[in-house]
């Protein structure tokens, strides 16, 4: 699956907690100052060409939903992520992370205890 870009990932973020939009409800969701309507029109056809999103028409306004869901695109991205900064190694990253957060002993357990009950409920 291909990476998105900032401007694209924050148009899929909002239509992931859409479900489905027309251009100017995602304008609406967007922070001041808001993107010029063909910015974010120009972006959604972007993402359909990548085969992240697809619409419905009526006339000529389009209804944009999501074909890729978050879940997916994130399962995806923190794979490439892992594989291209810790070497593929889940133990680094979680390492690296809880060294740049001070995690406690207690917290890291916590972790720890999250990821096997995840591994358990994949089987």
């Amino acid at each position: 699956m291909k990476e998105l870009t900032k401007a694209e990932e924050q148009i899929m973020q909002i239509l992931w907690k859409l479900e489905e939009a027309f251009v100017n409800d995602i304008i609406d969701q967007m922070p001041e100052p808001k993107p010029a309507y063909n910015t974010v029109s120009t972006i959604v056809r972007i993402l359909e060409r990548k085969g992240f999103v697809d619409h419905k028409a009526y006339g000529k306004t389009h209804q944009y939903f999501p074909l890729v869901s978050k879940t997916a695109y994130t399962r995806s991205f923190m794979k490439g992520f892992m594989r291209n900064y810790f070497g593929n190694s889940f133990r680094e990253m979680v390492s690296f992370f809880a060294k740049e957060d001070n995690m406690s002993v207690r917290e890291i357990e916590k972790l720890m205890e999250d990821v096997m009950k995840e591994i358990e409920n994949e089987k």
